[in-house]
């Protein structure tokens, strides 16, 4: 079994982690907001998500909203506007707060019918000598068991969710480890 890979771009390959496509892949799926948070409508839209019921309200405070209701009213009403600061923590709690909400809904799709195909597309070894390239080719494989990898993704933990794709991508074989970075994952739900 090939070991992670130690010196990524070491001869010029370019990609990401398999992990970090998949978060940026769920990511797309849970249908954030498109608007920015620093425009009008897309405060709005973050703020009425965050606000609407007192579990919303509550699960933005754990999610590291602090701000007193006084200044939320302000902030809804426009006669305030957040700092760069604040506009960050209005993002972070949203995307957090949303994530968790979806979670469920995308496991079971994920889950459904016998798990979900993922397609790997190869490093980009465009910059790397021709003597050290490798042939890599367009996998294919699917994904029975999505759990740990939503959790992981749900919770914004990377490692965990890095253990889980790693745990998944070794159904590959012994090619598992040219898999490890790629330049895309692709999947439905």
């Amino acid at each position: 079994m090939p070991e992670h890979t130690l010196e990524f771009g070491k001869y010029g390959a370019r990609g990401v982690r398999g992990s970090e496509a998949v978060f940026r892949r769920l990511d797309d799926l849970a249908g954030f907001i498109v608007s920015p948070v620093d425009s009008r409508r897309g405060l709005l839209a973050r703020l009425h998500y965050l606000t609407r019921t007192d579990h919303a309200r509550a699960a933005a405070r754990a999610a590291g909203l602090t701000v007193t209701d006084r200044t939320l009213k302000a902030w809804l009403d426009g006669r305030q506007r957040p700092t760069a600061r604040n506009l960050q923590r209005i993002e972070d709690a949203y995307r957090t707060v949303r994530r968790h909400n979806v979670a469920q809904h995308l496991l079971r799709r994920l889950n459904s019918r016998g798990g979900t195909r993922v397609e790997l597309h190869p490093l980009n070894q465009s910059q790397v000598p021709r003597p050290r390239q490798r042939v890599l080719e367009y996998r294919s494989l699917n994904i029975r068991r999505w759990d740990r990898i939503v959790q992981a993704w749900s919770t914004g933990d990377t490692g965990a969710l890095d253990d889980a794709w790693v745990d998944q991508i070794v159904d590959l074989g012994s090619q598992w480890g040219q898999y490890e970075y790629v330049t895309n994952v692709g999947f439905a739900a």
